[in-house]
């Protein structure tokens, strides 16, 4: 009942009935229309024909096709129209304006690097493919003259993250998915006020739609009051949208131009097990030191540009005074962005390239296991030509439906030759990839649709760093915390459970 009364009075619940609210007046509208039956069926099947051809000739994945052309046949009156206003990345030509800003400022500030390429050439023609690819069509550079530590459990993120906090001087920029008032959050912001009392600039993003549940309505104005400025990505508003499809899911913290981190920690008590949610949380991020920082910096400001409305000389933020030099082990850093309305799918491609590239290994860790055809084959054919290849999933789920379709797809990549494992204390948050102890990729990017193909992400490739090591060594260790799904577990699934999982994977991308 404490729930159903704090729903009621929720913003969500004001939202949900705004928007039922116009559901009902378009289904009058169409009721009135009844009298004219004919007209209006003929309309409504043009329409929905007129969205099949759209979609069946548009550039998108298969799997998002097939997952909007199956409704639109089994409704075509209403089918076609419900495309038109939910369909995926529908922008004004104003809002593309808008976005289009953050690609031209990220072109103008992070110059491309030819001769780190030519150098890394000389070291592998594989590896320089790959970061090429980066610098192309993410507008990311990599980079020399930064150390990395990775941190395999959350609760190292967050003591260190304060501890570096702590020393800032100039300026500390924030962006995150999830923020929550409690330990972690709490421990945070008191050092946030103490640096803008001192006159430090400091600025945080949030997600709305992540924080929906987790912070107060018009929360940045309470940091506003407190000297911190702050922005809110994409505010949830009562209307009828397909807005929400885009997310801010990235996870950012910039220190002075020369500390950044990102990963899959949140701001909020169960990544750091101070609340116990799902059973033990396994989470994963990095710290980077010196010059590839500025890429990091280079995509908030970019965003905070966006959100804000606001022009700023880039260069002002970037910090020549580094002290960090190269050396072998540092090997090469290049965080890299992805933008879900260029029509560039940077996240996949960054993926399928370690997994297409993969000589002996290739270990991943990923809270969803939902996939479409083309990583499939890809995971299915390296499996087969011999690579080791082992996914660590979760095994107490965050969102049941969201399991249930990530268990469908265990038996095809079974069957392949590609080991799954479960994570039996709890739930993995983690987002890793680590081949043959030369490449590597941390980030914010999941194994699912809305990650590779919605949300605004991030994540850093790696080559040759030292870091790498790290990665596969925590990979290692948590297999043994692990339960690896054999074909005898298929066995025993009963029909409307297969039943059930099927039907949920045809309509994952629209999850």
């Amino acid at each position: 009942m404490r729930f159903v009364k704090k729903f009621l009075f929720h913003r969500v619940a004001f939202v949900f009935l705004a928007i039922l609210i116009q559901l009902l007046v378009i289904i009058a509208a169409i009721l009135k229309f009844y009298n004219y039956f004919a007209i209006f069926y003929g309309a409504s099947i043009f329409i929905s024909v007129a969205a099949l051809l759209w979609i069946i000739n548009k550039n998108m994945n298969p799997a998002y096709k097939i997952a909007w052309i199956i409704p639109i046949l089994l409704f075509p009156i209403f089918g076609g129209l419900f495309y038109i206003f939910y369909r995926g990345n529908k922008l004004s030509e104003r809002q593309r304006k808008k976005m289009k800003s953050i690609v031209d400022k990220t072109k103008d500030s992070l110059k491309p690097q030819q001769s780190i390429l030519e150098e890394m050439k000389l070291k592998s023609e594989t590896a320089a493919n790959q970061s090429r690819y980066i610098q192309n069509y993410a507008y990311s550079p990599p980079f020399k003259n930064t150390i990395t530590e990775y941190f395999a459990i959350g609760e190292l993120k967050f003591e260190r993250l304060k501890e570096e906090l702590k020393k800032a001087e100039h300026y500390i920029f924030l962006e995150y998915f999830i923020i929550e008032e409690g330990v972690m959050w709490n421990s945070i912001l008191d050092i946030l006020v103490e640096k803008a009392a001192a006159g430090v600039d400091v600025r945080v993003v949030y997600d709305d739609a992540g924080c929906i549940f987790t912070l107060p309505h018009r929360y940045d104005k309470k940091l506003e009051e407190m000297g911190i400025k702050c922005c809110i990505f994409n505010s949830l508003i009562p209307v009828l949208s397909s807005r929400l499809n885009n997310r801010d899911h990235r996870k950012i913290a910039i220190i002075d131009g020369h500390t950044g981190f990102t990963g899959g920690v949140n701001l909020a008590d169960e990544y750091i097990n101070e609340f116990r949610k799902h059973g033990h949380w396994k989470d994963a991020a990095i710290m980077l030191k010196g010059e590839a920082v500025w890429s990091l910096t280079v995509m908030f400001l970019t965003m905070w540009g966006y959100l804000r409305g606001t022009y700023e000389d880039f260069n002002q933020f970037k910090n020549d005074t580094l002290p960090h030099k190269a050396q072998e082990k540092d090997g090469y850093i290049q965080p890299f962005t992805d933008n879900p309305l260029d029509d560039e799918t940077v996240g996949q491609i960054v993926y399928l390239n370690l997994i297409n590239k993969a000589k002996r290994y290739l270990y991943i860790t990923t809270p969803y296991l939902i996939i479409d055809n083309e990583m499939i084959t890809a995971l299915s054919s390296a499996a087969k030509g011999g690579v080791d290849i082992r996914i660590i999933t979760p095994h107490y789920a965050d969102k049941w439906y969201v399991h249930e379709v990530s268990k469908s797809y265990y038996k095809v990549l079974v069957d392949s030759g590609v080991k799954i494992y479960e994570y039996t204390p709890g739930f993995i948050h983690s987002k890793t990839y680590v081949a043959d102890d030369e490449y590597a990729v941390v980030g914010t990017i999941n194994m699912d649709f809305r990650s590779l193909y919605l949300h605004f992400e991030c994540g850093v490739w790696l080559y040759n760093s030292e870091s790498i090591v790290d990665i596969k060594e925590d990979f290692l260790s948590t297999l043994k915390m692990c339960r690896q799904i054999t074909v005898e577990d298929f066995k025993d699934v009963k029909w409307y459970k297969a039943l059930a999982r099927s039907v949920l994977r045809i309509f994952a991308p629209l999850m």
